[in-house]
């Protein structure tokens, strides 16, 4: 089983959506495919209610209180770990994932944060060792705005290599009012944003 954790410290980057696009992009696969949801907002479950009974399935995991067991034969189990982290929790979250995905937004408060927390995650041995891969997401991007250049000069700071860059479009809560994603969205124009989640999925799919 492959194992990704989602997670930064900062509310409101983006974690659930990047959660909920992995599930269906594995699942759609044929993959057998969960998501645990960490959070008490519990988004990606909420998610999960609206999906099409049609849609390739997904399980959802309550983990809003607890880390619980993920159930036999699992193929994929996706983590969408919950803003308010301390220190044991991201160990605790690591230890049963395979790879890191930490998205980040535009803007000093949203970097500020990503580099606390990119920092505690150096602190935990199995990063440090090279033993957990670890993925940066540049999310909801605007080309030519301000914002976005400066994060690109925070990205070449970070010592984590930034997988892929996501623009921002209200594509993403049009489908995700649906349970679905832009991975399964079928028209030409979620396509083209679809296609900027290539490398974040290559990724995944070489730990295999």
């Amino acid at each position: 089983m492959l194992s990704v954790l989602v997670g930064n410290i900062k509310g409101g980057c983006g974690k659930t959506t990047i959660a909920t696009h992995l599930a269906s992009s594995f699942a759609a696969m044929g993959l057998k495919t969960a998501i645990a949801d960490c959070d008490r907002q519990r988004s990606s479950l909420n998610w999960l209610k609206r999906r099409a009974d049609s849609a390739p399935a997904i399980s959802g995991l309550d983990w809003s209180k607890d880390l619980g067991d993920a159930p036999k034969g699992l193929d994929r189990l996706i983590i969408d770990a919950p803003a308010a982290m301390h220190h044991k929790d991201v160990e605790d979250l690591i230890n049963i994932a395979d790879a890191v995905v930490v998205p980040v937004l535009p803007g000093a408060f949203d970097q500020d944060a990503t580099a606390h927390f990119l920092k505690k995650l150096s602190g935990v041995k199995a990063v440090r060792k090279n033993k957990r891969s670890v993925a940066i997401i540049g999310n909801r991007l605007r080309l030519g705005a301000k914002a976005t250049d400066q994060l690109d000069v925070f990205f070449s700071s970070l010592g984590f290599p930034v997988v892929a860059r996501l623009r921002d479009s209200q594509i993403y809560p049009a489908v995700a009012a649906l349970g679905s994603s832009v991975l399964e969205a079928k028209d030409r124009r979620a396509r083209d944003y679809a296609a900027e989640w290539a490398p974040l999925l290559e990724l995944l799919a070489r730990l295999d």
